[in-house]
């Protein structure tokens, strides 16, 4: 009789079984971690939205130019003149300015955030004797030029060896003639106006924006980009808004829209971000959500 090798049915169904057992078991915990990293994801996004609004705000809030410069005061936005770039005069011709490299030597006398252009404004900081101010002009263009055209080494603002090597210095052309009294070594300050807010996108989401404004008179402002999110929905009520903002006077009163911008000495930001995923963990349904206060100091407020 001859001999066969093999498995029984018995044994097969053992081994299918504790192969099932097995492989449920790897399915379901496979399963939970996939839902723990997708829950701490979430979580992350939420809490770095969070922290990218606070940031932005807070670093142009507190670089805000002069005072009277805060346009807007709502809940849910604030339109106001950030600082963009710093200088000092180097030499004056009629309405053209010319100023120093960024970097001549080591040492830094012309420095932007980002490069100014037609539209934005020029402070330059004079003394009349009693005092202080910033006379402020449009800017009607602005361009990087030889150094030597604009700031040459006998102003002391710029060195034999950087005009020697061909560095660019900038021209900035105003909208109308500085008045007199105007000389090299003057500080020079470029602001923009812009309007940050809590808007919805086309997909439905909320989204902290940015729009460029017109620089003097009613405000008018461009299209509107999205700089981080998404955030909680608008709301009228102050503890749900996906973005608030509380303006404060000197001793601590609250202003309202229609307060003079002079009597601002700070503003409290609130940031809520939550998920768009509902997560289920242990049984139980949430959105992953943070939400963060900073308070800002207007930096060049009035004594």
């Amino acid at each position: 009789m001859t001999s066969r090798r093999g498995f029984t049915l018995i044994e097969l169904v053992v081994v299918l079984s504790l192969l099932g057992v097995t492989g449920a078991a790897m399915g379901m915990l496979l399963l939970r971690q996939q839902r723990f990293y997708r829950g701490a994801s979430e979580l992350l996004y939420a809490r770095e939205s969070v922290r990218d609004a606070l940031d932005v705000l807070a670093t142009d809030l507190r670089g805000t130019a002069v005072e009277d410069t805060i346009r807007v005061l709502a809940d849910s936005a604030v339109e106001f003149y950030s600082a963009i770039g710093t200088s000092v005069v180097c030499q004056v011709t009629d309405r053209e300015i010319g100023l120093p490299r960024a970097v001549p030597s080591g040492n830094t006398l012309s420095a932007f955030a980002t490069e100014p252009d037609s539209g934005d404004l020029v402070l330059f900081y004079r003394y009349d004797g009693t005092g202080g101010f910033w006379e402020r002009h449009r800017i009607a263009a602005f361009s990087g030029r030889a150094l030597g055209s604009v700031c040459p080494g006998s102003s002391e603002f710029s060195t034999a060896g950087d005009v020697a090597s061909g560095s660019l210095g900038f021209q900035l052309t105003l909208d109308a003639p500085l008045n007199g009294g105007t000389r090299p070594g003057m500080p020079v300050r470029f602001i923009r106006r812009g309007r940050y807010s809590l808007y919805r996108a086309s997909d439905g989401a909320w989204y902290l924006g940015y729009r460029r404004c017109n620089a003097l008179g009613a405000s008018s402002c461009g299209a509107i980009q999205p700089l981080s999110g998404p955030y909680r929905s608008y709301s009228s009520s102050p503890a749900a808004t996906g973005l608030l903002f509380e303006y404060f006077d000197r001793s601590g009163g609250r202003l309202i829209p229609t307060s003079s911008p002079l009597d601002l000495v700070r503003v409290d930001v609130t940031a809520r971000s939550e998920s768009t995923q509902r997560l289920l963990i242990e049984g139980r349904a949430f959105r992953p959500a943070d939400s963060a206060t900073v308070s800002v100091a207007i930096r060049n407020s009035l004594p």
